[in-house]
């Protein structure tokens, strides 16, 4: 494997153009875009081969560049597969930051987050396969990140806020943890989805098919609301 501190060969000088002839088109460097791609490209690979079965070859190409710009811009593999890691929570929480929970009344709130979540793991089916590959490595990677405990903090404040007005206002029971709700609410749609081709099969099924679907949502949407009543 390269090493961390390899970087692109020096291009070329080209030759001064001859007198009167018109200039070389000038080469547009875009290392954000690069980088985009190089990110979009990795996620796929992990999230359909794991860590140990993913190939900088593969995620190079499909992001049209090479290893060594690859690892120019991002790190060697595994920290190709923190960055994965890193972005996918990013993105579920600055999401998250866009539903406003706090203009809603409590128990609105909370139906949203759970609609949101639902919706969240249905639509990015790559980020609950990025969580399984972390915990069968014991989250062995995750623990090294300096962005994903301090990027959880304002969400989980942000749910404790809307724990604390439905207890103010009569509508929630107190002493209710904000952490522990919220793996609650993942963990009803998480594992639905992620067994939901055995789940059809067990109870004969079809548990992915709108109305199926639509029954879950109200399901949990009932079943966590109630258990926050006083």
């Amino acid at each position: 494997m390269d090493s961390l501190t390899d970087t692109p060969d020096p291009a070329p000088s080209a030759p001064a153009p001859a007198r009167g002839a018109a200039a070389p088109a000038k080469v547009t460097r875009d290392p954000e875009g690069t980088r985009a791609r190089i990110m979009a490209a990795a996620t796929e690979e992990f999230a359909r081969y794991g860590l140990g079965g993913a190939r900088v070859d593969r995620i190079a190409e499909q992001a049209g560049t090479n290893k060594r710009m690859l690892y120019y811009h991002v790190g060697n593999k595994e920290e190709l597969y923190l960055a994965v890691l890193e972005d996918a929570y990013a993105h579920i929480r600055d999401t998250e930051r866009t539903l406003n929970l706090d203009k809603l009344a409590p128990p609105e709130a909370i139906a949203r987050l759970i609609g949101f979540t639902w919706q969240y793991f249905i639509d990015h089916p790559e980020f609950m396969a990025l969580l399984n590959i972390e915990n069968l490595h014991r989250a062995e990677l995750l623990k090294t990140s300096g962005q994903v405990q301090s990027m959880h903090s304002p969400f989980v404040q942000m749910i404790g806020d809307v724990l604390a007005r439905g207890v103010k206002q009569g509508v929630f029971r107190a002493g209710v943890d904000a952490v522990q709700l919220y793996i609650s609410i993942a963990g009803l749609s998480y594992f639905y989805l992620s067994n939901v081709h055995t789940l059809s099969v067990i109870f004969g099924r079809d548990l992915l098919a709108d109305p199926a679907k639509d029954e879950r949502l109200d399901h949990m949407v009932e079943l966590v609301l109630k258990s926050l009543r006083p």
